[in-house]
């Protein structure tokens, strides 16, 4: 099939996880049969579609954002979907479903540092296929799909593509999209199973060190918990050389690290918050991905892409809610004045 010209399309379309975060701010995670006191509490979202589409939102971006999915008929499937309608998140492809609850997780924050436990149930997550989007009819110039390895359906395997996802985002470039993925941080071996055959459709690859580690088979962290930044590249050139087209970015608490197809590295150190400024860590990721996505649209330079990254991360810790801490762009980029950035990244030789 031939392609279709990108410039022909205008905004984003963001598939996969939706999730009702219920977050719970705890004083210590307990150990087994103890007890944990709940400080505090609250709902938000989750998934990457949701969290990466609100961010945007939240950030003016200045384009179509459009979801799609699947969550139940029941009370936090229209809480989901009242959300798109308010932040004007086109919803007409989040469908619901009697056949299954809406997707929920809880969220074990500890109050010191953010650390995260999560308690996930799948629900209606697991039957989304994606097979109802027609992406010629489509005007999206960006699929963004995450995450691999938490859609049943999808992560399926499929005889010409490798996995349903796959065949999802081989039919979305076709199309003449520009596809972006995301891999959740599970504890398993079914990375090159599941995430590796969606290399080969993908445009732009945005996950987080241990996904990269996993993916790649490289230990990006030294045993003193360290960034190792030769492993680091040689992670991201494999994730190339498995098949994204166009650009890697692996991201990570210290800042990003991006590689290009042409062989181009740029190093973006993250921003020096004190711990104050941090409530939780739940939404940085998907937060970090909005912020390059829309300076992916918008065709700006990378290391621009990556500082709005790196400052989207920024705003999202400064509430233990997924999505509560983004603000409009220009508010989000004067954390880089207000907290400045890390010492640089030093890669090694």
């Amino acid at each position: 099939m031939k392609k279709k010209p990108v410039s022909a399309r205008c905004g984003l379309l963001a598939g996969g996880n939706w999730i009702i975060d219920q977050v719970k701010l705890i004083h210590v995670f307990p150990q087994p049969e103890q007890l944990a006191n709940i400080l505090d509490q609250s709902q938000g979202t989750g998934g990457a579609p949701y969290n990466v589409l609100v961010d945007l939102a939240r950030m003016e971006a200045p384009f179509p954002l459009v979801a799609a999915g699947l969550v139940g008929k029941d009370s936090l499937g229209e809480r989901i979907l009242d959300d798109c309608k308010e932040l004007r998140i086109d919803a007409r492809h989040l469908r619901q479903t009697a056949e299954a609850p809406t997707s929920y997780t809880d969220v074990m924050t500890e109050v010191q540092g953010g650390r995260r436990t999560f308690f996930h149930m799948r629900g209606a997550n697991a039957h989304w296929s994606g097979l109802d989007l027609d992406f010629d009819r489509l005007k999206a110039r960006m699929f963004h799909l995450g995450y691999l390895l938490l859609l049943d359906e999808l992560d399926k395997p499929d005889r010409a593509c490798g996995t349903k996802a796959a065949a999802l985002l081989a039919a979305a470039q076709a199309a003449g999209l520009r596809t972006s993925i995301d891999v959740v941080s599970e504890d398993s071996d079914r990375f090159t199973q599941v995430v590796t055959p969606a290399l080969k459709y993908t445009d732009y690859c945005i996950v987080n060190e241990i996904e990269a580690g996993k993916t790649t088979g490289f230990k990006i962290r030294q045993p003193d918990g360290t960034l190792d930044t030769v492993s680091l590249r040689h992670a991201a050139g494999a994730l190339l050389q498995l098949g994204v087209r166009e650009l890697v970015v692996v991201h990570f608490p210290e800042g990003s690290f991006a590689r290009t197809r042409k062989g181009d590295d740029y190093w973006q150190p993250s921003l020096k918050l004190p711990p104050k400024a941090i409530a939780g860590t739940a939404g940085a990721g998907d937060a970090f991905a909005a912020g390059v996505l829309l300076g992916l649209h918008e065709g700006w330079d990378l290391k621009k892409c990556l500082e709005t990254g790196v400052c989207a991360a920024a705003a999202s810790l400064s509430h233990p809610t997924c999505t509560g801490g983004m603000k409009p762009l220009r508010s989000v980029l004067s954390l880089a004045r207000r907290y400045g950035f890390q010492q640089p990244l030093e890669p090694a030789e």
